[in-house]
């Protein structure tokens, strides 16, 4: 199908979907059934492409040596396990090339080691030291409620408070007769 304007034929191409046929000026082909389409309809999923699985890949991560294995449209029939499986059997599988344990922190690539690893106390998660303050990881802090000393010392600082306030009587802070009296005076200068 042709497209384009009277002025300029060959430019653009209508969208090969029977329901839309819309002249698009740049139009998509897709890579597995090679018809052309408009912008809304590119995706294999929207025009419901038959070959949609021809050049699909999709990766599987080995546990035990964190390797990924990268897999091609033409293993359809094989499922995750008999691809672990075989590449376990091949001998590249080494669990000396474990990766080690990051910070969870985000876009934090920081390895952690012993001695740069810290618990927090409040989420319990283990991350590196530059993260190791409660408002450097987004700790959740509803964790307090687990532990019952942290609520107990809220409660004596609150009763301390309550006992200076009682103390107080509802005077004022300070005696007004007092800070009159104790203000400084100007000594007189005499000209002479």
């Amino acid at each position: 199908m042709g497209g384009g304007t009277e002025a300029f034929p060959d430019l653009g191409s209508h969208c090969q979907l029977s329901d839309c046929h819309q002249l698009d000026f740049l139009p998509f082909t897709c890579h597995a059934c090679q018809k052309v389409f408009c912008l809304k309809h590119r995706s294999c999923k929207s025009h419901e492409c038959p070959n949609s699985d021809h050049n699909s890949r999709k990766v599987v991560v080995c546990k035990i040596c964190s390797m990924s294995i990268e897999t091609t449209g033409g293993c359809q029939g094989e499922d995750d396990k008999a691809i672990l499986r075989k590449h376990q059997q091949s001998g590249d599988c080494d669990p000396k090339k474990k990766k080690k344990p990051t910070c969870p922190v985000k876009r934090c690539k920081e390895i952690l080691t012993f001695s740069n690893t810290s618990t927090c106390k409040t989420c319990r998660i283990q991350v590196c030291l530059k993260h190791r303050f409660p408002a450097d990881h987004a700790c959740k802090r509803n964790s307090s409620s687990s532990q019952p000393w942290v609520k107990d010392l809220r409660e004596a600082n609150n009763n301390k408070f309550l006992t200076a306030l009682v103390a107080r009587s509802g005077n004022d802070c300070g005696n007004k007769n007092l800070a009159s009296s104790s203000r400084p005076t100007n000594p007189s200068v005499k000209a002479c």
